[in-house]
């Protein structure tokens, strides 16, 4: 098994940085691909979906509280964009190269999530591992990110890196993980 600790870094911005922290593990086994965030700090600060009743694909999840990872084949300009929302609502977009051809992925048809809320933390994961449409002996690389809505108001972006000038998970100097 492959696995990667991370830390989750805002993107620079005015004003006072947030006053919590995203960690968390990725780790891969052959085909199959797991991940972890773990958000520390006081969850009043944030605004954060309620759960859903039934959870299911939906679209536009990253314009609230929204954890994300990327997955590139190395050496291949496609990509996988895949949404977690800590309400349970999930998608997987693929794209033919950087914002091109964005889809929704039809080899899934659901997510193993698991959300678990507490006043000063929330675990967001992807366990058991989720089946990868690469082959197990093509290495990947992953860029993971998360969107944090606070409850002052606004969007914070977080990634392992920012870049450029912008907050933008798509780029492929981003995908700083290879697994």
């Amino acid at each position: 098994m492959n696995r990667h600790n991370f830390s989750l870094e805002p993107f620079p911005a005015a004003g006072p940085p947030p006053s919590f922290k995203i960690t968390g593990s990725i780790a891969r086994s052959a085909d199959k691909l797991a991940v972890r965030y773990n958000l520390r700090g006081d969850l009043a600060e944030l605004i954060i979906p309620a759960p859903a009743h039934r959870p299911a694909r939906k679209n536009g999840l990253w314009e609230e509280t929204c954890f994300e990872f990327f997955l590139g084949v190395k050496g291949d300009p496609r990509y996988w964009e895949f949404n977690l929302s800590p309400a349970g609502p999930w998608n997987v977009y693929g794209f033919a190269g950087y914002r091109q051809g964005m889809a929704e992925e039809t080899a899934f048809t659901s997510l193993p999530l698991s959300v678990r809320r507490r006043p000063d933390s929330l675990l967001v994961a992807v366990e058991p591992a989720v089946g990868l449409i690469v082959t197990a002996d093509r290495p990947i690389e992953v860029g993971i990110a998360a969107v944090i809505h606070l409850a002052g108001g606004g969007l914070t972006y977080w990634a392992l890196t920012h870049p450029g000038p912008q907050p933008d998970f798509h780029r492929r100097d981003s995908f700083l993980v290879e697994l």
